[in-house]
């Protein structure tokens, strides 16, 4: 359980030569593992939450595809964000621009922008809606990166299907 604590915290890479001042900064403000296990549930939890309610507003005539946008988006951002209780908001930034992953991040974050700017700046409610459901697939593909093999079984289901 300690190596799972230190894989997870990022206090496991060996050398601490030439670290820069962000990952100083990390490793002085470091939490204990129970407050990092709060904070990740926590903020998981609040992101499906807003997911959900977002889901259910969006039936609302009139201004229910905006709500959802914003709800749909701040809870992805707030699952997101709930790794970083994890493993840290470095470590975090260096896996979500690893390579295996860039690409399902950068299509995610572009998708949560455009949801924004279709839902109240260009008030139209067709790509509010496009843009959230690429946003899902890019979290998704995203996630899935995680898991070994997941994108591979994915892909090979989907060739079955066609």
């Amino acid at each position: 359980m300690d190596k799972l604590k230190k894989v997870l915290s990022g206090q496991d890479d060996g050398n601490n030569d030439g670290n820069g001042i962000l990952e100083r900064a990390n490793q002085a403000s470091t939490l204990a593992w129970g407050t990092r296990m709060k904070g990740f549930v926590i903020c998981f939890v609040l992101g499906a939450f807003c997911s959900i309610l977002g889901s259910c507003l969006l039936w609302i005539p009139g201004f229910g595809l905006a709500v959802f946008a914003v709800l749909y988006s701040v809870g992805n951002i707030c699952a997101l964000a709930s790794t970083m209780f994890l493993i840290g908001p470095c470590r975090q930034l260096k896996t979500m621009c690893a390579k295996e992953r860039g690409f399902a991040t950068a299509i995610m974050l572009v998708c949560l922008v455009l949801t924004l700017c279709a839902a109240f700046w260009w008030k139209n409610n067709g790509l509010a809606l496009l843009f959230c459901i690429l946003q899902f697939l890019a979290f998704t593909w995203y996630g899935l990166s995680y898991i070994p093999f997941a994108r591979d079984g994915v892909i090979k289901l989907c060739s079955m299907c066609i």
